[in-house]
């Protein structure tokens, strides 16, 4: 079993030194679940894409906006946001770390 807390503590460390100002792990595959940590330094932003048919976004630290057209949402440290179908993006407002829960066809 992994520990989500030492896993968020250092993809955050590695996000901070990365040129791109994130980090990410493939936390677990049993299709069609996929469940992945990504840490995001403030101000770094995954650009908008297609979402899966379902999705959630777990903040494990800090707070991100989740955007999309129907609307943007911010979500902090212990939240827990479905992420709606369509088009959407992340932006991190402060350094995050998140857990994305997906289910694939």
């Amino acid at each position: 079993m992994d520990d989500l807390n030492a896993l968020a503590d250092e993809h955050l460390a590695a996000a901070r030194t990365s040129p791109h100002g994130r980090s990410a792990h493939l936390l677990l595959r049993q299709e069609p679940l996929r469940q992945t940590v990504i840490a995001l330094t403030a101000g770094t932003a995954l650009d908008e894409h297609n979402a899966p048919p379902a999705a959630s976004l777990q903040v494990l630290r800090g707070s991100v906006r989740l955007t999309a057209p129907s609307g943007d949402v911010e979500v902090t440290t212990g939240g827990l946001q479905p992420i709606p179908h369509g088009r959407h993006g992340l932006l991190a407002l402060q350094d995050a770390v998140v857990l994305l829960t997906a289910v694939n066809d």
